[in-house]
């Protein structure tokens, strides 16, 4: 016999009543707004969360308490991609101790970078990160700052081919080797470029944004807040009114929503060691974006300021 609709529970009902039969921890998140990964079409939620700095904690076990209920705030609010390097000190430990802290290694989408010279002692490295991470493989690993590209980027794609790694990606850092990164991504087939853009670093609106578009590469956009100083600028200035339009409650959403509101850009990774902060970073992915006239007032309201 077939449920009566007039009577049948809604989706919403249904998540009410699970949530009153789960603990928090096991609520559904969110569904954040995300977009297609070009490769594949795989979804991406739309903010995720860098480790630079926030996360280069040592062996201070309550700084990484903190952080592993900045991922739990993260994941709770609809996030996956978590972003990392060799470079970032005791980053990659900690958020290896953090997933299993959490539970949420089945959940994260995974991404490192390859950082060493020469090309021979890759692998070696990548092993290294992926077993501080404790995870069975990396979903993306990327050159980073292509240190030694042309021996590393041929083992990633053969990692990938043999099924060990789903995506392939190169990254850059405050506007550096802009022309090599755009000549890689004219010949190689990689899945993904890392680029710094925020409201204040936009040259890659010129030419990589549109390459990536043009040839079906994702985008992860890194330092949108400058490493906190565009906010520390904007903080004492009063948010436009509206800002209230496109649903920005603070500079942080207005900063991210302008960055992840470009075509081209698949997600932003912005870095915070504080639960709020992370919370009202995720917020940035929901309600209205900015269509491109906003954006463009967007960036001229903080230019003038």
């Amino acid at each position: 016999m077939r449920a009566d609709p007039r009577t049948a529970p809604t989706r919403r009902e249904l998540l009410k009543g699970l949530a009153v039969l789960l603990p928090p921890a096991l609520w559904p998140a969110p569904a954040a707004a995300s977009k297609p990964i070009p490769s594949t079409g795989e979804n991406l939620p739309l903010v995720g969360l860098g480790s630079w700095i926030t996360f280069n904690v040592g062996n201070d076990r309550i700084a990484r308490e903190t952080c592993a209920e900045v991922m739990r705030a993260f994941f709770e609010a609809g996030g996956r991609m978590i972003d990392s390097s060799p470079m970032y000190g005791s980053s990659q430990a900690v958020i290896g101790q953090g997933l299993a802290r959490i539970d949420r290694a089945a959940r994260v989408f995974a991404a490192d970078k390859v950082w060493i010279s020469p090309g021979t002692r890759g692998p070696g490295q990548i092993e290294e990160s992926r077993r501080l991470w404790n995870v069975p493989r990396f979903d993306l690993l990327q050159v980073h700052n292509l240190l030694a590209w042309e021996a590393h980027l041929p083992a990633l794609f053969a990692m990938k081919a043999a099924g060990r790694l789903r995506y392939v990606g190169i990254t850059t850092s405050e506007g550096r080797r802009h022309r090599e990164i755009e000549s890689i991504m004219q010949s190689q087939p990689i899945d993904f470029v890392q680029v710094s853009y925020n409201l204040l670093d936009r040259d890659v609106e010129q030419r990589i944004l549109p390459l990536a578009r043009e040839r079906g590469i994702a985008v992860i956009a890194n330092r949108p807040f400058r490493e906190g100083a565009l906010l520390r600028a904007l903080q004492p200035h009063p948010l436009p009114p509206w800002a209230a339009d496109i649903g920005c409650d603070g500079w942080a959403q207005f900063a991210l929503k302008f960055v992840v509101s470009h075509p081209a850009v698949t997600c932003a990774i912005p870095a915070t060691g504080s639960v709020a902060h992370v919370r009202q970073n995720m917020g940035a992915a929901l309600g209205r974006m900015p269509d491109a006239a906003m954006r463009q007032r967007m960036a001229a309201h903080v230019e003038a300021l």
